[in-house]
């Protein structure tokens, strides 16, 4: 009767990809992109559009990204839509799982197809499994530790697999700028995107701003181009004397990933330079979190972090509700902020700190990202307040 069932179509297919949680528990399904293994910290993002910017940006690294809209890869992949600045050395994400069988491309931008791209990065993926299940998982226990592999004849070795996810000591703790900081300074000229034109270049500069990298996005830095400022990256580890030698009129605190407590441990000491030589300074996600640290606040683990592009943010600074991109798994506790910091923005999902300004120093920061990549773009003003903010210094 098997043999028979095997020969109508009717055995049940062997699973090529596993995601192995550290509890043991094992979720099958099939696998697509790189063969492998990769251990990390499984969260969720409810983004319906831009899973090519999603997976590299470096703020993913150490996780592996679950998407709750079922049709991920339709639209292919190109050039143009990589998020990482070191595209050859640096890697965001570390498995991607969908719901839906990958497609081929249906785009006209699309230079590739969404399983060969992955295959080029080195991510693995992980489709046909109830990713809305999943999503309840998380949001009812946390993001878990978790190994995704992918062998196309399915030979898994699930006790080993079961033990590493176990043995991996997580995110919580961990400082993984490191792996997505640049190597040494460099500039950056690049404007936004245009339909038909594609990126720009710049053709002018008012203000010299140097961005402090935990693992920026290239968005953010055509923003900062555009904006007119002549940008000049430095790495993680930069003093606040090599910053303060390149005489900027303002400096920028990148997105990243990882325990920002860590981080702050060699980025903490040269903020605070930062902020009492009173240079203008904006930072975005980590860049937000070690800003606060920096003033003395303290950050929290979430139990499911924040990922998306449609997280409903008020600014209290405009009363505005802004719809954002989030992608964080850590946040600053408000209770810990000092006087001198006031919450400007908090998330309407739970509540929490999302923005902060300094009342004594030219300084603010946002826990989302208003590059907008993937959108929405609600939040591009951020970029124009760094710019008064820089303007109302030097006119003073």
């Amino acid at each position: 009767m098997q043999d028979q069932a095997k020969e109508q179509g009717w055995a049940k297919p062997k699973p090529t990809a596993l995601l192995v949680m550290a509890d043991g528990t094992v979720i099958e399904g099939v696998g697509f992109g790189a063969t492998g293994k990769a251990v990390g910290e499984v969260c969720f993002n409810t983004a319906m559009t831009g899973y090519q910017e999603i997976l590299t940006d470096p703020s993913y690294a150490g996780q592996i990204v679950t998407f709750t809209f079922p049709h991920i890869g339709n639209v292919g992949a190109n050039d143009e839509d990589v998020e990482t600045v070191d595209i050859e050395h640096v890697q965001g994400a570390r498995g991607a799982i969908v719901q839906s069988p990958v497609t081929a491309p249906s785009n006209f931008r699309a230079r590739k197809g969404f399983d060969e791209w992955l295959k080029a990065r080195g991510i693995i993926g992980l489709a046909g499994i109830d990713t809305r299940a999943l999503t309840v998982l998380i949001r009812e226990k946390g993001m878990p530790n978790a190994v995704i592999a992918h062998d196309p004849d399915g030979v898994f070795d699930l006790d080993a697999l079961r033990k590493e996810a176990a043995a991996w000591p997580g995110i919580n703790g961990m400082d993984l700028v490191p792996g997505v900081t640049a190597a040494k300074n460099y500039g950056w000229t690049e404007t936004t995107w245009k339909l038909g034109s594609g990126y720009g270049a710049q053709d002018g500069t008012r203000y010299k701003v140097v961005a402090l990298d935990f693992g920026v996005k290239r968005n953010i830095l055509r923003l900062l181009a555009e904006a007119g400022c002549d940008v000049k990256v430095v790495p993680a580890t930069a003093s606040a004397e090599e910053i303060l030698a390149l005489k900027p009129d303002g400096v920028f605190l990148s997105n990243g990933p990882g325990d920002p407590a860590e981080t702050g441990k060699y980025a903490v000491p040269t903020i605070r330079k930062i902020l009492e030589a009173r240079i203008p300074t904006f930072g975005i996600c980590l860049g937000h979190q070690m800003m606060a640290l920096a003033v003395g606040a303290k950050t929290m683990k979430m139990r499911q972090g924040h990922h998306g592009a449609n997280h409903p943010v008020k600014d209290f600074t405009t009363h505005k509700v802004e719809i954002v991109s989030m992608n964080h798994g850590f946040a600053v506790d408000p209770a810990s902020l000092p006087a001198n910091a006031v919450e400007t923005h908090k998330s309407l999902f739970d509540g929490s700190n999302c923005g902060i300004a300094l009342t004594d120093r030219p300084a603010f920061s946002v826990q989302h990202h208003p590059e907008a990549s993937p959108g929405p773009r609600d939040s591009h003003y951020l970029f124009a307040r760094f710019i008064e903010m820089m303007e109302k210094r030097r006119a003073a």
